[in-house]
């Protein structure tokens, strides 16, 4: 298996083990496989198999495999990374079903208690182990809309060679989620609060990694789900929360998955899982007020909004107008034309903020050839979904999880639609005691985190203020 940028219109290729550890390509673009890898329905079986006598370790491995066959150790990553000394279930990934249908695939039974625990586990193992083997150290730089931070940080936290500088957006993260961040007390993790939006940390960390002379000078690794290896990291939850749904399927019938998304990277998974022939009828994409994404399934115009005009809403992490790892998808849509994507993303968009192909044939083609649907939902439909789900099942769901039960209780899709967990109630208590009238149970591990001390640096909207606070710490 190789990899390929999304704008290298040469087509050079690289290993596993080289895009592990560069992030963002050299030309600005997004890594990507050269192509994806097939199974059938005796590989499924066999993770079916697999599943119940090794549990999600073992799939992971099986599967990461198929991406990167080169990297070392891989079964005892997996294993480091996937087990229930580090998640609260040995399930890892547990599904239940609701009383109308809706499965729920619990992706947060992990330390940050968001999804992208299941991500950057494995990711904190990879970067260890392949430092370790080169003899070299990484600075990553990633940037945060509320749960990537406090998971890269938890899984990267003492790992040898390893320093994180982590940006935020000032003041648009909710109390707990700065706290997990910002009480991290170890000078190897560098909490970064930016006078901008989420879409401002992205761009600097994107100018940052193409400055390829301070890339270079400064070992700088991205954690972001740039980051080919988290979004095939995803993959394996897609598949393994199928699996575990099958058995009520009496079948091998697909599902469909509902996904709350604001970057694209976790809905990406879904699509890598069934491009590669995991049964998925539909990916469903929710959105909240922030409706890039579903703007652009529903009209073909994708349309970059300006800094102010991202609404701060109450399902934070998904306030973002610029979603990185959509153009891995328009690099899929198009056929692997880096020109085209060059020209969308390069020009068009960089020019005119946005680009539109909705008279192209490849627009027209994606409800058939790759099962997208969206819709978006509003705070008003965050409280009602958070309300009946727990008036119905006793079951407590985050904002961003109850953006993906409105959605997919609109539309009527075939077989069961399985929404995937975002994160914890805890993270987001206002908006739970809004909806219910009650705070959410805080994990004991959790315990008082709000009221720890906290060590953040302030910065300016500018890169060269943050090329300079990275070059001093390394």
């Amino acid at each position: 298996m190789r990899y390929l940028s999304t704008r290298d219109v040469s087509g050079s290729l690289h290993t596993f083990s080289d895009i592990l550890l560069a992030g963002l390509a050299d030309d600005g673009g997004l890594y990507v496989p050269e192509y994806y890898p097939n199974i059938d329905t005796a590989q499924l079986d066999h993770w079916r198999v697999l599943l119940g006598t090794d549990g999600y370790a073992a799939v992971a491995a099986d599967i990461l495999r198929l991406f990167a066959p080169e990297l070392a150790d891989l079964e005892g990553i997996c294993a480091r990374a996937y087990n229930d000394s580090v998640f609260a279930t040995p399930q890892i990934v547990p599904v239940s079903e609701l009383h109308d249908g809706l499965w729920l695939a619990h992706l947060s039974e992990g330390p940050s208690a968001a999804f992208k625990d299941l991500a950057m586990q494995f990711l904190g193992q990879a970067f260890e182990s392949e430092l370790s083997r080169r003899g070299e150290v990484l600075n990553i730089l990633g940037a945060t809309s509320g749960d990537t931070g406090s998971s890269a940080e938890y899984a990267m936290l003492g790992r040898r060679g390893i320093r994180v500088f982590m940006l935020t957006p000032a003041g648009r993260m909710t109390p707990f989620q700065q706290a997990q961040m910002y009480s991290i007390q170890d000078p190897a993790i560098v909490n970064i609060a930016v006078d901008g939006v989420f879409d401002d940390c992205q761009d600097l960390v994107k100018a940052v990694s193409n400055d390829l002379e301070f890339k270079a000078a400064h070992h700088i690794g991205a954690v972001n789900s740039i980051n080919w290896a988290r979004v095939a990291a995803q993959v394996v939850y897609y598949t393994v929360g199928y699996l575990r749904v099958r058995p009520a399927l009496g079948s091998a019938d697909p599902v469909s998955f509902c996904v709350p998304t604001g970057n694209f990277g976790n809905i990406l998974a879904g699509h890598v899982a069934r491009q590669m022939g995991v049964p998925i009828s539909k990916l469903i994409l929710a959105t909240n007020e922030n409706n890039v994404l579903d703007e652009f399934f529903r009209t073909g115009v994708y349309r970059v909004r300006a800094a102010t005009d991202v609404h701060a809403t109450s399902s934070p992490s998904m306030d973002i107008s610029k979603a990185s790892n959509f153009e891995r998808f328009i690099f899929d849509l198009f056929h692997h034309d880096a020109a085209k994507v060059r020209e969308l993303f390069g020009d068009q968009l960089a020019t005119q903020g946005y680009f539109d192909i909705s008279m192209t044939a490849e627009f027209a083609a994606i409800p058939e050839r790759y099962g997208f649907v969206s819709g978006s939902s509003t705070h008003a439909d965050r409280l009602q979904a958070i309300r009946s789900v727990w008036e119905t099942d006793a079951v407590m769901i985050d904002p961003h999880t109850a953006d993906g039960v409105t959605v997919a209780r609109r539309g009527r899709y075939p077989g069961p639609v399985i929404v995937t967990e975002t994160a914890l109630p805890v993270k987001f208590a206002d908006t739970i005691e809004e909806a219910l009238g009650r705070l959410p149970e805080t994990p004991s591990r959790f315990a008082g985190i709000e009221n720890l001390p906290r060590r953040v640096i302030d910065i300016p909207n500018d890169v060269e203020v943050l090329r300079k606070l990275i070059a001093a710490a390394t």
